[in-house]
């Protein structure tokens, strides 16, 4: 049995260590705000400029005004803070954000990836990912083990228009959490109820447990 996207995002938020500063990327990575512990003193940031970012704010309590990098409506923490995008880029491209939690259509073997482009296909626009792959100090990847079509996105070597070289530390997908490592991934959880063996077929590089 595969991780739902609601166990995936609260299994990215078991990553994130107290006190840090925290970029989630647009679509499922947003999810994992929700599932963060009480307590940890933890700053998520925006590119469009807000640092102290909150959960989703429940139906009837959006403010339209507050809203994240994805256009979605959110809340504030108390102590959160408001600034230009210049500076926010700035905090990014200076090594001020600890973990950058990101979406992939691929993930290379030796960490490449892809995020941004289908060729022939879907554009996203790239974005802050590139600013945020190159500048955080970790990046975590949260995506399907495969595409709807049931292609692999883990590969030896992505052939999407990449997003950033060599960046990725950690992949959490439906089926296990690996780690990039030399000569291929390697495993370091299992989803309950998921094999070796069907995490290996459908991995399209090589893994090591």
């Amino acid at each position: 049995m595969a991780w739902s996207k609601q166990q995936m995002a609260e299994r990215a938020a078991q990553e994130i260590g107290a006190g840090s500063i925290v970029n989630l990327g647009i679509g499922l990575p947003t999810m994992v705000a929700d599932y963060l512990p009480e307590g940890q003193d933890v700053w998520f940031h925006t590119e469009n400029g807000l640092l102290g970012m909150g959960p989703f704010p429940f139906e009837g309590d959006e403010d339209p005004q507050l809203i994240n990098a994805g256009k979605q409506t959110v809340t504030v923490v108390p102590g959160g803070s408001f600034f230009d995008s210049a500076t926010s880029f700035a905090m990014i491209r200076g090594g001020h954000v600890d973990l950058a939690i990101l979406g992939a259509m691929q993930v290379a073997q030796n960490g490449d990836l892809a995020n941004w482009s289908i060729p022939g296909g879907r554009t996203m626009g790239i974005g802050g990912a590139m600013d945020l792959a190159s500048g955080a100090k970790r990046i975590l990847v949260l995506t399907q083990h495969v595409t709807k079509q049931g292609e692999p996105k883990l590969l030896e070597a992505c052939d999407f228009p990449l997003t950033a070289c060599g960046c990725v530390d950690r992949v959490i997908t439906d089926l296990a959490v690996l780690d990039v490592a030399d000569g291929g991934f390697a495993l370091v959880e299992l989803a309950p109820g998921v094999s070796l063996d069907e995490v290996r077929a459908k991995t399209g590089a090589p893994l090591r447990a």
